[in-house]
This record gives structure tokens, sequence and C-alpha cells, in this order.
């Protein structure tokens, strides 16, 4: 299920860099990983929905696009992010 205005609130406000920040790679790999961690009990119980799979594995490649560009453009913030994220590497 999609995150509510809520929790987007809650996540953007974690790992915002400065007050107006909604847009940064730290905000949208948090985002994404929300979206992914709420989309994996569905497929315990769904297995054969192959559908939403293809979303999942969208959004996961999203994010490895995401933190291979941070990586290569701050290592430091990168390595923030994963350890804040609990994301292995």
């Amino acid at each position: 299920m999609a995150l509510t205005a809520k929790d987007k609130g809650k996540v953007v406000a974690d790992y915002k860099r400065s007050d107006k920040d909604t847009g940064s790679p730290e905000v949208q790999i948090a985002l994404i990983t929300e979206r992914i961690a709420d989309l994996s009990p569905h497929f315990k119980e769904h297995i054969h929905d192959h559908h939403s799979r293809q979303g999942l594995l969208r959004l996961v490649s999203r994010r490895r696009k995401l933190l291979d560009y941070l990586q290569k453009k701050d290592i430091e913030r990168y390595r923030d992010v994963i350890k804040r994220l609990g994301l292995r590497k």
C-alpha cells in the first residue's frame, strides 16, 4: 500500500539536509526504502502476484541507481544513508 502523507512527512523530516529539502538523494532513497518495506509482506501472502513484483523490482533498481549516484558524488553521505537505513554494503 502507498505511504500516507503523514508517513512521507516523517521520513522527509528524518532525512532532509536543509529546511526545505524534499528531493535530495537521501530523502528519495529513504522514501523508496519505506515503499519496498511496505510491499515485502504482501509477497509472502500473494506468491503469484507477478505484476506487483515487477513494480517492486523497479523500485529496487531505482534505489540502486540513486545509491550509485550518491556514492560517486559524496562517499560520506552514501555511507551515512546506508548505515541509517540498515542497507548492506
